[in-house]
């Protein structure tokens, strides 16, 4: 019943399938579950699920190139520094914010950034680039 939960909440946020629809899916694979049960699971997992996938959607693809930027912005009142990696589609791959603008904060930036992917190798491009591509 699981999978039939995490294939449902799924299909429904990918690619907007209805309720209705996904219990007639489920139904032909015959698992009985009202459309309004569906609801409810999107409801509770969708959320649980994309904080749990959110690294591996913003991961960079193979030769994907992404710069960082730095820019100052208030939060809460307070000015802070924001660090921004933005990929060739403009994409946000990561972000980090801190009091401070120095060299120690852009280290732990790229480093949260490259945290998950360590197996890639760094080839820097033009200013600002970097290419990430698999050994």
């Amino acid at each position: 019943m699981q999978q039939c939960l995490l294939w449902a909440v799924r299909w429904y946020c990918k690619y907007g399938i209805s309720y209705r629809e996904l219990q007639e899916m489920l139904a032909e694979r015959g698992v009985n579950v009202d459309h309004s049960t569906i609801y409810r699971w999107v409801q509770r997992y969708a959320p649980e699920m994309e904080k749990r996938l959110r690294w591996y959607w913003r991961n960079p693809s193979d030769l994907c190139p992404w710069h960082m930027d730095e820019t100052y912005v208030k939060v809460n009142g307070r000015w802070a520094y924001l660090y921004r990696a933005v990929d060739s589609r403009g994409r946000t791959v990561d972000f980090y914010l801190s009091s401070r603008r120095n060299s120690k904060a852009a280290y732990r930036f790229l480093g949260k950034i490259l945290n998950n992917v360590k197996k890639w190798q760094i080839r820097w491009g033009n200013v600002g680039w970097i290419y990430l591509k698999k050994n």
